[in-house]
């Protein structure tokens, strides 16, 4: 297994003030783990937790960063939040992230992931502290043209659905606010870079959220039941919580070293063939869990959702030094080992650092 060529810099993190929103949700609880572990002193602002139960809590996030909560359609408050705290690096991650969601409440989702995303960047504006901004949206951004191939970032954007649709507007918006008020031309005279950065279908230990392939066979398996599957054909871009994760703090280190060609949208995406079809995900599922579990073909499957969607990541890898380090069956063995430990009652916030460290040193020995 190839190294990457470079690993979080401490000397970018110890003691740095970073602005994370979404830090209660699965993908932010990690990224504040991982933050706290390398010194950073984190302030979040999110809703409360929209599952229980969740990994905020399972893991006592708050207990080693600043659990602040807030909406982010509250610009009011989130300007005196992010104003006060005076971060020098903002990670927008809050956001109505489900697809299947977007269709029952499309309003919601734009408000949030689009509106949302403005007040972040217009509270980023009010906080002349902040060096670096990366602001999170994902893989469904893209016009999906069901290709064989993996979208650049330099194809159309789109999307069929609320959700997909309202994560391209996100990125539309976060592009106009770089060129209008933090433009790469004027970087000597504002000094903050702000970046996209897109990932695929992230998995890993604490997603408890309804209609996300994972968490519907773990809630499956621990009651002993065949989990009914929607669309076993269907490809995604699966990756560990952590290779997206890397990314970001990865392109957030060069934004706030003075990078300013890093103020762009980015790619963080598995290798090709570690672009699973669903059938295979949970085969190996039912492999790796073992005790009898089970799945079954539901004969409903339910609203339009792509068929096929992967993620070329030649930038990052080139530009960046980034590339994935967990292959897709590793991925699954340490999803499975921390839902067993946290139905066993272990504790959660030891075992997911653990994790953590494991990747690290992955990404700086490949093995």
């Amino acid at each position: 297994m190839e190294a990457l060529v470079t690993a979080p810099d401490k000397a970018v993190w110890n003691g740095r003030r970073v602005f994370l929103t979404g830090h209660t949700g699965f993908k932010g609880g990690w990224l504040a783990l991982w933050l706290a572990k390398l010194g950073a002193n984190v302030r979040g602002y999110a809703l409360d937790p929209y599952t229980t139960p969740n990994l905020l809590d399972v893991a006592k996030i708050g207990d080693v960063i600043e659990d602040t909560r807030g909406d982010i359609n509250d610009l009011e408050k989130i300007t005196a939040s992010m104003t006060e705290f005076a971060p020098e690096i903002v990670i927008h991650m809050a956001a109505q992230p489900l697809v299947r969601l977007s269709y029952v409440d499309p309003l919601l989702t734009y408000k949030t992931n689009v509106i949302g995303t403005a007040n972040v960047l217009e509270a980023v504006r009010k906080t002349p502290s902040v060096r670096a901004v990366v602001s999170v949206t994902t893989d469904k951004c893209y016009e999906n043209k069901e290709w064989v191939w993996g979208y650049r970032e330099s194809d159309p954007l789109g999307g069929y659905d609320p959700y997909s649709s309202s994560k391209a507007c996100a990125e539309i918006v976060t592009a106009a606010y770089r060129q209008s008020f933090f433009n790469v031309a004027t970087f000597d005279q504002h000094r903050c870079g702000i970046a996209t950065g897109r990932a695929g279908n992230v998995i890993g230990g604490g997603d408890w959220s309804d209609d996300r392939l994972l968490p519907d066979l773990v809630r499956g398996f621990l009651r002993g039941e065949s989990v009914r599957i929607r669309r076993p054909k269907s490809i995604r871009p699966w990756q560990h919580v952590l290779e997206p994760l890397w990314g970001y703090m990865r392109l957030a280190e060069e934004l706030y070293k003075g990078n300013s060609s890093a103020a762009a949208g980015w790619n963080f995406g598995p290798q090709d063939d570690d672009a699973w079809p669903v059938s295979r995900i949970v085969e190996k599922m039912v492999d790796v869990w073992g005790d009898g579990a089970q799945w079954a073909l539901d004969p409903d499957p339910g609203v339009h959702e792509a068929g096929y969607l992967k993620l070329d990541a030649s930038k990052a890898r080139a530009d960046l030094g980034w590339r994935p380090a967990l292959r897709m069956d590793t991925t699954l063995e340490w999803l499975v080992r921390w839902y067993r430990a946290q139905a066993a009652g272990e504790d959660m916030q030891a075992l997911t650092l653990k994790q953590i460290s494991d990747y690290e040193t992955l990404l700086t020995t490949g093995v």
